[in-house]
């Protein structure tokens, strides 16, 4: 399998380099890197040129004329991709040395999987490691836990768990992927999660396989979690979605989450965006929603009463058609 790497920057030039390296010095080198600039300012491009000349045939660069923002410009990075698979990449991480040789393996060793992510190191803005918990390691989590991981169940109704600094996609899958649908606070990377969780076709390795930077200058974070024992245990219970035993503060909290998760299709519908998944997400979500309501209303019927009716009026917790 031959590979690509998509990766977007702009005004990346206090990082650039470390990640450009970490790529270039991998145990099996990548076959192309496309970067995609979206309008840098400071040296960035002039960075880009340097190493395009030193490693030739590797890199192709493209100058957005425009802004295009980060989804849009991923869409295009991996449009511009030849190859078999496709390597995300922010500007600001570090691959560890084994990354493309542990993923190329998975992929030839699950032939069925099109989406792959891993786990990751934090590292601070000097490089410097941080002793945190990653929400990449949730699914390892539920699994010590004895709790079956149905991604697309989480990643639809609880939270996305995919980076798209650690993912990889096969380029056959491209075309189920694309375009990106654009929303308001929405990324490409829980999209192309979405899709694949729905085909069965998406997962995520517990080996750390980059180290992802925290700093005050990056787009997207919320990543990392303190290191202990509490932190753990709330991850769990946040991600069990549908674990046993839960008080009525549980209950409340479920419902909630499962009416946003109601908004959230419908704000995809209010864009023009259309999808299979999104007739089966609804679907599925009002079914467990009207599950969840009945074990609600048995375990806690007078609390239960009192809270719909202050729903009714307040509008929370309710079921948007």
């Amino acid at each position: 399998m031959k590979t690509s790497v998509a990766l977007c920057t702009y005004n990346g030039e206090d990082f650039i380099r470390e990640q450009l390296d970490s790529i270039l010095q991998q145990t099996v080198p990548v076959d192309e890197i496309v970067i995609c600039d979206d309008g840098s300012s400071d040296s960035t491009l002039s960075i880009l040129n340097q190493y395009d000349i030193n490693n030739p045939g590797i890199f192709q660069i493209f100058r957005n004329d425009k802004n295009l923002r980060s989804v849009k410009n991923f869409e295009k990075a991996i449009t511009l991709c030849k190859n078999d698979i496709i390597f995300l990449s922010d500007q600001d991480d570090f691959w560890v040395p084994q990354k493309v040789e542990t993923m190329l393996a998975s992929f030839r060793k699950n032939p069925h999987i099109s989406v792959l992510c891993s786990n990751g190191y934090g590292i601070n803005q000097k490089g410097e490691a941080l002793d945190v918990i990653t929400i990449w390691d949730v699914p390892q989590f539920l699994k010590e836990s004895g709790i079956p991981v149905d991604y697309f169940k989480i990643i639809s109704y609880v939270g996305n768990i995919a980076t798209g600094a650690t993912m990889a996609i096969r380029k056959d899958f491209t075309s189920e992927i694309l375009p990106f649908p654009q929303k308001k606070g929405f990324h490409h990377d829980e999209w192309i999660a979405l899709v694949a969780s729905y085909h069965n076709q998406f997962d995520l390795l517990n080996e750390r396989l980059i180290k992802y930077r925290t700093h005050d200058n990056q787009q997207v974070g919320g990543v990392f979690y303190p290191n202990n024992q509490s932190t753990r245990k709330q991850l769990i219970r946040f991600f069990n979605l549908f674990g046993e035993h839960k008080n009525f503060a549980a209950y409340k909290k479920l419902l909630k989450r499962l009416t946003e998760a109601n908004e959230k299709i419908r704000g995809f519908r209010e864009n023009g965006i259309e999808h299979p998944l999104l007739n089966h997400q609804e679907k599925d979500l009002r079914q467990v929603y009207s599950d969840i309501k009945a074990k609600f209303r048995t375990e806690y019927p007078v609390r239960y009463l009192l809270l719909f009716c202050m729903d009714k009026v307040t509008g929370k917790r309710q079921m948007q058609s």
